[in-house]
């Protein structure tokens, strides 16, 4: 259970803000319709996440526990670094879906998420609990967390979200993260 209350906690507040969170909005003033673009996130991010997952406890796997702890520590206090520095969109990436919002949706959001933040998180997440499903699905649910009150409220709640305070939470929670590892 603490690897997907974790997991989703750290992906909720690290999305705050994040390209991906950006895209969602631009999904949304674009196609305006909000249930194939929620399915798309949440189709996107579990697979995503999954392959992230795997990966990580793979990682952990093969090096040990004693060196993983270094690099999970080290990937936590790269992410609270990470987590400062403000994401933007190109508006321009997004095409008119030829296959269907929820197919543009899921194809955009998937690669938005390769090398990301939140990606990023999920593998240190799997190799940090050893417990890939709960990670996964806590992380989705992150996402989800983060970006469908975008999708449904729009422009006007992400303006009215406090950013900065956001982001900075995020990145000490990631530093506490990288901090207890190495405990």
């Amino acid at each position: 259970m603490e690897a997907f209350l974790v997991s989703a906690g750290i992906v909720a507040l690290a999305e705050m803000g994040d390209k991906t969170q950006l895209l969602a909005l631009v999904l949304t003033a674009r196609y305006r319709r909000p249930l194939p673009i929620v399915l798309g996130i949440f189709l996107a991010t579990l697979v995503n996440h999954a392959l992230a997952a795997a990966f990580g406890a793979t990682v952990a796997a093969l090096i040990g526990a004693s060196f993983m702890r270094w690099i999970v520590a080290g990937s936590f206090l790269a992410m609270a670094a990470w987590t400062l520095v403000p994401d933007r969109v190109d508006e321009s990436a997004v095409k008119e879906p030829k296959a269907g919002v929820l197919l543009a949706t899921l194809s955009v959001y998937f690669l938005a998420e390769i090398g990301d933040k939140t990606q990023i998180a999920t593998v240190a997440l799997a190799a940090r609990y050893m417990a890939t499903s709960a990670v996964v699905a806590g992380t989705t649910l992150g996402m989800m967390i983060a970006n469908v009150p975008i999708v449904l409220a729009g422009e006007r709640l992400l303006r009215k979200l406090p950013m900065r305070a956001a982001h900075r939470l995020a990145a000490a929670l990631f530093a506490l993260f990288g901090a207890l590892a190495l405990l």
